[in-house]
This record gives C-alpha cells, sequence and structure tokens, in this order.
C-alpha cells in the first residue's frame, strides 16, 4: 500500500499506511459515497499535501476547512477520523454526553452537495457543543429531544461544520467541579486534575479542534486555563444567549490555535472581521496581578504567567505597565448573581423533577437571593463605572487567569456546597469580573506549572467591542510564544498530584 496523509486534530499532517476505503450513503440518494483521505482525491498532485501542511499555521481548523473547499479532503473521513479518536480515547476523558457518529458522517457527505462548499469558512470541521444548547434530534438535560437547533448550532452548521456530539457539562453548568453526579472529566495534561470543563478536555485531548463553550463565571476561560488552549468569552450580545441562563452566560468557544478560535467566533458573532487576526496597533496594557480579594492566595506560577504575557506584549512594542483593577465587590456581586442565577427559569425546563436534591436547594438559594433583593442592578452599575475609567488609561488589562492549578479530581456532588464554591473561588477569582459586567476576555497559553504538570496561562480583558483587540493580541502572544497544541502522551511517571 502507499503512504497516505491525514490531518489530525493537533493540526499536524501524518502519513499513515493507506486504510482500506470506506463508503457511507448519501445524505439524499441513499448510494455509497467513496470516502478518500486527503491525497487520495482524484487530480490531486503529490505536492497537495505539502502545500496543506505550510498552511498549518493557521491553526487545524482553517486547514481542514481550506483542504475540503479544495478538494483535497472530504469532510466524511474528517467526521470518520474524529469519531475514531472520540471512541479510542473518551473512555479516559469522559468529555462526550452524545457523540453524534453516524448522523455526524451522513451530514458531512450531505455537506459535499451544497453549492457554498467552496466558500464555508469552517467547510468540514468538526467541532463539539456544550450540552445544555439544543442540537435537533438530540436529547436536552432533563427533557426530550429538541425540536431545532440552537442559533448558536445554526451558525456553525451554516459555515459548513460538523457537529460531532454534546461535550459534558455539570447539572444546570454551574460548577467548574463539576458537582452533578455525571463524571469528573479528566485533565488530559494530569488525569488527577479536574479539567475545567468537558469542552476544554476535548480539545486538548485532540478529540476536535474547536469546541463551543458555555462561560457563567469564567467557564471557558477556566477550562482553557487548565488544559493549555485558547479560549475567549465574548461581550454580552456579541453572540445568540446561552439559553435560560443568559445574562451572566455567554457563548464563547475554545480551540488549539488563536486563529482556530477566532474563525469560530466569526461565525457564532456573524462578524467576518472578527476572523482577521494581523497585529493589532501600539496597544496601552496594565498587568494587574493582584488578586481581587485579600483572602485569596495567587499562585507565584500564574503571576508570572501574566508576567511573561505582559513582557511579551511589550517585547512586540506594545505600552504595558503595572496597575490595580478597580474590583471592589465585584466577586461577591458575581457570587450573588451566580446564586440566583436560574431561579426563575427552572419551572420552565421541560422535566424539572429530574434535578438532582443539590441542584433543587441551590435553586432555592437563588430564590431567596431573588425574593430578598439581594443582587441589585446598582451593583453592577457601580463596578461598571470604576472599569470604564480604568480604562480610559488601557486598551487592555492582563492579570493571571487563574490562581492555583486545578482542583484533584473527585467526586464533588457527595461534598457540601460551601467546600465546593470555595474549591471554585480558590482557584478562579479572576474571571467573574467580567460575566459580572457583560465584557470580553480571553485565556492565552503562557507555559506548565512544574508541581501539576498542568499549563498555566494569562488572561486579556478589554471593554466592549474589543474583541477583535484581544484575538490579536493573542495572535502576536501566541507568535512569539507558541504552545503545544495538544497535551502530550500520557506516562505513569508524568503526573503529580
Amino acid at each position: 500500500m502507499s503512504d497516505e496523509a491525514a490531518i489530525v486534530a493537533d493540526g499536524s499532517i501524518s502519513a499513515r499506511r493507506a486504510a482500506p476505503r470506506t463508503t457511507i450513503p448519501n445524505a439524499k440518494t441513499s448510494e455509497p459515497v467513496l470516502i478518500r483521505p486527503l491525497g487520495a482525491a482524484a487530480g490531486v498532485r503529490p505536492q497537495s499535501a505539502r502545500e496543506a501542511e505550510a498552511g498549518l499555521e493557521r491553526g487545524p481548523a482553517a486547514t481542514i476547512a481550506a483542504c475540503v473547499r479544495d478538494g483535497l479532503l472530504h469532510p466524511g473521513q474528517v467526521a470518520a477520523d474524529a469519531g475514531t479518536r472520540i471512541s479510542a480515547a473518551d473512555r479516559e476523558h469522559t468529555a462526550f454526553s452524545v457523540v453524534r457518529a453516524e448522523q455526524a458522517m451522513a451530514e458531512s457527505v450531505g455537506l459535499m452537495e451544497r453549492d457554498d462548499l467552496d466558500v464555508l469558512p469552517l467547510a468540514g470541521v468538526p467541532v463539539a457543543v456544550e450540552h445544555g444548547l439544543p442540537i435537533a434530534g438530540e436529547p436536552v438535560p432533563w427533557g426530550p429531544a429538541a425540536a431545532a437547533d440552537h442559533p448558536v448550532v445554526a451558525r456553525l452548521r451554516a459555515a459548513g461544520a460538523v457537529v460531532v456530539g454534546h461535550v459534558t457539562a455539570p447539572e444546570l453548568s454551574r460548577w467548574v467541579t463539576s458537582a452533578g453526579t455525571e463524571p469528573v472529566v479528566r485533565n488530559p495534561w494530569n488525569p488527577a486534575r479536574n479539567a475545567g470543563s468537558a469542552a476544554g478536555a476535548a480539545v486538548a485531548a485532540g478529540l476536535v479542534p474547536v469546541a463551543h463553550g458555555c462561560d457563567g463565571l469564567g467557564a471557558v476561560r477556566v477550562a482553557a486555563a487548565c488544559c493549555g488552549v485558547f479560549g475567549i468569552k465574548p461581550g454580552q450580545y456579541t453572540v445568540p444567549g446561552a439559553g435560560a441562563w443568559s445574562g451572566l452566560v455567554e457563548s464563547g468557544v475554545l480551540a488549539t490555535s488563536v486563529d482556530d478560535a477566532a474563525l469560530a467566533l466569526s461565525v457564532l458573532a456573524a462578524r467576518p472581521d472578527l476572523a482577521e487576526v494581523d497585529p493589532p496597533a501600539r496597544l496601552r496594557i496594565g498587568l494587574a496581578v493582584d488578586p481581587p480579594s485579600r483572602l485569596t492566595r495567587v499562585d507565584r506560577h500564574w503571576t508570572a504567567a501574566a508576567r511573561r504575557a505582559a513582557s511579551l506584549a511589550a517585547a512586540a512594542g506594545h505600552l504595558v505597565e503595572p496597575t490595580a483593577l478597580p474590583y471592589g465587590n465585584a466577586l461577591f456581586a458575581a457570587s450573588l448573581r451566580w446564586l440566583a442565577l436560574g431561579a426563575r427559569d427552572a419551572p420552565a425546563l421541560p422535566e424539572p423533577d429530574q434535578l438532582s436534591r443539590r441542584a433543587r436547594h441551590r435553586l432555592a438559594l437563588g430564590r431567596t437571593v431573588h425574593r430578598l433583593r439581594l443582587a441589585r442592578p446598582a451593583q453592577i452599575d457601580r463596578v461598571e463605572a470604576r472599569l470604564l475609567e480604568f480604562f480610559e488609561h488601557y486598551d487592555v488589562v492582563i492579570t493571571p487567569t487563574l490562581a492555583a492549578p486545578p482542583p484533584p479530581v473527585r467526586a464533588w456532588h457527595f461534598r457540601n456546597r460551601p467546600a465546593t464554591l470555595l474549591a471554585g473561588a480558590r482557584f478562579a477569582p479572576f474571571t467573574p469580573l467580567w460575566n459580572l459586567v457583560g465584557w470580553p476576555a480571553a485565556s492565552v497559553p503562557m507555559g506548565e506549572h512544574p508541581r501539576s504538570g498542568t499549563p498555566v496561562a494569562a488572561q486579556l480583558a478589554g471593554p466592549p467591542g474589543s474583541e477583535s483587540t484581544l484575538l490579536r493580541l493573542a495572535a502576536q502572544l501566541e507568535a512569539h510564544y507558541p504552545w503545544q497544541r495538544t497535551a502530550p502522551a500520557t506516562t505513569a511517571g508524568r503526573f503529580r498530584r
């Protein structure tokens, strides 16, 4: 057999022995369709794989889409490869709650019949969607199968993406430690540690190059930081709301490269300009490493990650200076809103009686917060006023994304609520501020923690409408300090608790 090339999720092109070509049914005619890997398509010149490899700096999702548009790669093969990766690895990572193997294959074949295939920005790219966002025909939490796609899913499909499944989400998507009865998702860098979210684990493990995630008190950025990938939460109203919990929660993206995340966000926001990540003009950047509360301690390796990002930005020509963010009581205000989140919407759930006792108690506490009017709009107004004054002097602020490595893997649903809340507050105090005010923020990998063996990262944040600035700056940092796109192969001696 001859060697053939294949694009894998971490963006590399690997040679492999040619596997027997498979056929799958055409989505419309039911006739068999031959699936051929990259390099096997009729008329492809021998140098085509090398041409594709030359474009890998744009990220694996962008490369897959380019190869599908140019006829170098069949989307059915991409879907089949993704399905193989998921089935082979997901027993260990428990990232997927729903795998759409057959549906994804059929949809990928139907993609080839679209008249606009040659202009689809995500042509054939396998993506995962966080559970809770409806996919037509698939079960939703605590209810029957969804009748229609959520607008976010509809936009992904319209752009040519192939939705390969739902990634696991904690009950009500409320716990960064995964405090429902579902399995705790293990970190691909160190299985003894939490992954932050299944979306982050799926990307870091190389199961998909891009994943959607819901960011409430920082989930997208927390998972990106835990798993060593790039994650961005856009500002409020940039992307269609994340279901009944919108208001504090935004739909964001995680990807192995900034370019891929920008491409995916441009689709979700219906703003093609966000896909452009050329270096930004000279920026005024503040470096703020002090924690939001005196009760919070910051691991020095996470502080170093923020300082490293600031040094790289300064080396790129930006004006960087140390500063302090005017947090005020933002963390307390965000906590109150987190407690109240969803309490009014819970009765509208299809089958609320299926919620766990723990979740029902949390919703009852939220109703108490509402009844006593503890979460008031004026709290946000005061925080936002101080931030607007702060950003008269800066375009971007850099902080550590987290304050400590991800917590150990535990059955958090058997622990009391204060212990769970405290664990989240201790390791992720920097992210909630930007959900409270609804401003954009992103997490950029900045190395590895020597004790836990998990990544460290810096958070970039800016005022409303600064998504493009954050993406451009992040891409510039990536160019100066590239990271390993997926977690390394695991070995028993590597892991540290």
